[in-house]
């Protein structure tokens, strides 16, 4: 046996061929697997033999299961660099071929294609809204029935029903046609489709990074007690960069295009678009907490929201680890641009470069534009970004050396600033075709420059980091942090206030005799706190 996983190894004929551990740690991560290639390539069998019934299992949470397929979704990238997969590849016959891509890498494969083609139909969409190719289509057109026509074939594939066929089917011919439409609909009203959608992101994420960085590693999932809160630090922590800040951008996206987009103008044509889309936003934010015991308790969001405070402004000292320290979690989320070559840099520097879209389509929107089409526009709106970061910079400098001694200095240098910001709207109004509703607008478009630049700095770190330029990136990415956990945070806030939510969750998520148990529970410990007071 080996340690666990219900694997048996011919001893004798593995040690006259080599052995079974690779000479490498990382690839280690899936040794089991690679022992498999090993043993296909040196001429041997792997035969699989069905159980009703094995002894192993534990009751896991969200967490447990998203850092397993996090850790199996890196060893599949390190897999597709490989030799041995590669060899394979060239060896096997087409038919064998099929089944070893469906079973080892291809499924998470398929997994990225299809988040990948999210972000190229979002992002075309974005494109076409922008630069005036949608509108000037829509307005050449006498009529757009084939258009609605396309979307309502499309809305109903992407309700799902064509890919829960499969699983229907199965499952009449196993308990009953009508058991089957009952078991699927259960599936649904217990989130079965948001738990998959949130688990596709995770796979996607961690696939693809190894297939670019590589440095998969192994990432312990932890034998808790599942039926426990998770702080929203913990979980801000696990998802920051897997899902959450996509699902923001993705969102940035879809309302972007709502507010300009010329097909748009109708509200079925723009749901029956992005329903899937928005289904795939609201789920990448909203899982973490909707499968997480008392997720939406008003008291328990209120002391996860200091708690996030206070991890994000925790200072600390060298020894404290990543759950204590902002700044500690934020290097380590680096740590694959360590491993990375210099094409992996490139490709990651290529792929930050998407958020400066955002200001570049935008800034032709603003009034201050005056309808100009000119890339003056554009690098003129660069201004912008540059004053931010020196306003910033300004008053980071009169904080560090005049707020603990001499404050009334630093009020001043606030005061200065405000006046100065004042008294530049005034003269763009006065003096331009600014309006105020460009102040919104921009922001859309600038803050995800922001975020580009920051990327790209992570990316030369080993250079900037020496330099002066370097604090004040860890500044502005510890602010954008709080803004994408002020992000996330709004909606389980406002439903955590909304009665009934929580134990309707507490429904979803536990059988009804526990359920029943913890409301009692719930009853019993809060009249002793009145009685306490």
């Amino acid at each position: 046996m080996h340690y666990g996983h219900p694997d048996v190894f011919d001893r004798f004929w593995f040690l006259t061929r080599g052995g079974l551990s690779k000479a490498s740690r990382v690839i280690n991560i899936s040794e089991d697997i690679f022992a498999g290639f090993n043993c296909t390539l040196r001429g041997g069998n792997v035969t699989h033999h069905e159980y009703i019934q094995v002894g192993k299992g534990r009751d896991v949470g969200l967490n447990q299961i998203s850092m397993f397929e996090a850790k199996v979704a890196s060893g599949n990238g390190e897999q597709v660099l490989s030799r041995d997969v590669y060899r394979l590849g060239h060896r096997l016959d087409f038919f064998r071929m099929l089944s070893f891509f469906y079973t080892t890498v291809g499924f998470f494969f398929n997994t990225m294609v299809i988040i990948l083609t999210v972000y190229a139909f979002l992002w075309g969409r974005f494109y076409l809204a922008l630069s005036g190719i949608e509108d000037a289509v829509a307005s050449n057109s006498n009529n757009n029935k084939a258009l609605g026509t396309i979307l309502n074939q499309q809305f109903i594939i992407q309700l799902g029903l064509f890919t829960a066929l499969p699983m229907i089917v199965e499952n009449s011919l196993e308990h009953g046609f009508l058991q089957a439409i009952w078991d699927f609909l259960t599936m649904l009203l217990q989130l079965s489709s948001v738990f998959y959608t949130f688990s596709m992101g995770t796979r996607s994420h961690y696939f693809g990074r190894t297939i670019l960085h590589g440095g998969a590693k192994y990432r312990a999932t932890g034998r808790g007690f599942v039926v426990q809160h998770k702080s929203f630090a913990e979980n801000y922590r696990l998802y920051a960069r897997s899902h959450f800040i996509k699902a923001i951008e993705l969102g940035l996206i879809l309302t972007i295009y709502a507010s300009h987009s010329a097909i748009t103008k109708g509200t079925f044509v723009y749901i029956a678009m992005t329903i899937s889309s928005w289904f795939l936003v609201m789920s990448w934010i909203m899982a973490p907490f909707a499968f997480n015991p008392s997720g939406f308790d008003w008291l328990k969001t209120v002391y996860d929201f200091e708690d996030f405070m206070n991890w994000i402004w925790f200072r600390g000292s060298v020894f404290a680890k990543a759950e204590q320290s902002w700044e500690k979690w934020w290097y380590e989320e680096q740590d694959h641009l360590k491993t990375t070559g210099i094409l992996g840099k490139i490709m990651e520097i290529i792929l930050d470069l998407r958020f400066f879209i955002f200001q570049y389509g935008i800034v032709y929107q603003l009034g201050i534009s005056a309808g100009s089409t000119s890339i003056v526009v554009y690098l003129l709106s660069w201004i912008y970004v540059v004053m931010a970061f020196g306003i910033y910079a300004i008053v980071s400098y009169a904080r560090d050396k005049y707020a603990a001694s001499e404050h009334i200095y630093y009020r001043l240098v606030q005061f200065l600033v405000v006046i100065f910001m004042i008294l530049v709207i005034v003269a763009l109004l006065e003096f331009t075709k600014f309006r105020l509703m460009d102040l919104l607008t921009s922001l859309m478009a600038f803050i995800p420059t922001g975020w580009g630049l920051i990327l790209i700095a992570q990316v030369f770190r080993p250079f900037l980091q020496s330099t002066r330029l370097w604090q004040p990136v860890v500044s502005v990415a510890r602010l954008y942090d709080i803004m994408f956990g002020v992000i996330v945070l709004t909606p389980v806030a406002f439903l955590s206030w909304m009665p009934g939510f929580q134990s309707m969750q507490t429904r979803i998520l536990f059988n009804e005799a526990f359920s029943r148990g913890l409301r009692i529970f719930q009853i019993v410990t809060g009249k002793k706190a009145k009685g306490d007071m």
